[in-house]
């Protein structure tokens, strides 16, 4: 345990300063706003030490396979940073910030055409809302939506390259699948498969489903409202990180079904040979 805490103590020192970092670039927020923030900071990094401290982790999955979460804390911490350097050439513009805007405002114009997930957010939106909002809403969405799918394309080619999660060490299911109980019934390899095709298919259909689910909702309640830039920050941030963070977990799961599969294969065929 003592080993993993230094390890555990930078990952929090992150995660704290991905929570921080919207409300530390953008203009200051009401006492209340900080309060939360720093409340959430708290037990994210408390929770990050206790997970990465332990000698088995209770929620974190793939912890002792990199770089499966540090692609997928990376993407988030781009998203976020991206979104927040944006929006703050709003209110102090320097070079750097108006390179992002311009650029985010690029990509935005690029990515929304016709059904794409980027058109589907900005007809989220009610009717009357103004036009500044909807412009920051297609600028983060279409930034957003292209870090998340570089970041799922990273990890397959890591995958490939580089035979992720390792070869040259045992890969333990109990430690990087926490959540998986190999015990509950069913052959372990057609489950994972299973789990690992029901994730690709969500990952690549939520950005396209949650703004017709927040649609619906705001007809029958009160619609989304995005004024606030810290708010369209984590709002976009998570429409784009879960699914490709779900999406990669699928890759993941039917990986380890495939390691599992060809275990056996040599297993049985040092069987047969032994009986030669």
């Amino acid at each position: 345990m003592l080993s993993r805490l230094p390890g555990a103590f930078v990952r929090a020192a992150l995660v704290v300063m991905l929570i921080v970092m919207p409300y530390a670039l953008l203009p200051q927020s009401s006492s209340d706003s900080t309060q939360i923030v720093t409340l959430v900071a708290i037990f994210g990094a408390l929770f990050t030490i206790v997970e990465y401290s332990s000698s088995s982790p209770s929620l974190v999955e793939f912890r002792d396979a990199p770089p499966f979460n540090r692609i997928r804390f990376s993407a988030l911490f781009a998203t976020v940073l991206c979104l927040a350097v944006i929006f703050r050439a709003n209110d102090s513009p320097s070079e750097i910030s108006t390179l992002f805007q311009l650029s985010g405002s690029q990509i935005g114009q690029t990515i929304d055409f016709p059904y794409s997930p980027v058109r589907l957010m900005v007809l989220m939106m009610p009717p009357g809302t103004d036009p500044e909002v909807i412009n920051r809403l297609r600028d983060a969405a279409g930034l957003s939506y292209l870090v998340a799918v570089f970041s799922v394309i990273w990890f397959v080619i890591r995958l490939r390259m580089y035979h992720w999660p390792r070869r040259t060490e045992a890969f333990n299911v109990w430690i990087n699948l926490p959540t998986f109980d190999p015990t509950a019934g069913g052959d372990v390899v057609r489950r994972l498969q299973r789990d690992g095709r029901v994730n690709i298919v969500l990952g690549f259909l939520l950005p396209f489903f949650v703004p017709a689910i927040v649609k619906l909702v705001s007809l029958f309640g009160t619609p989304i409202n995005l004024d606030n830039p810290q708010t369209l920050i984590w709002t976009v941030s998570a429409w784009a990180f879960l699914p490709a963070s779900i999406l990669m977990r699928g890759v993941a799961l039917s990986r380890v079904a495939q390691m599992i599969l060809l275990q056996r294969q040599r297993a049985n065929d040092r069987i047969d040979t032994s009986y030669v």
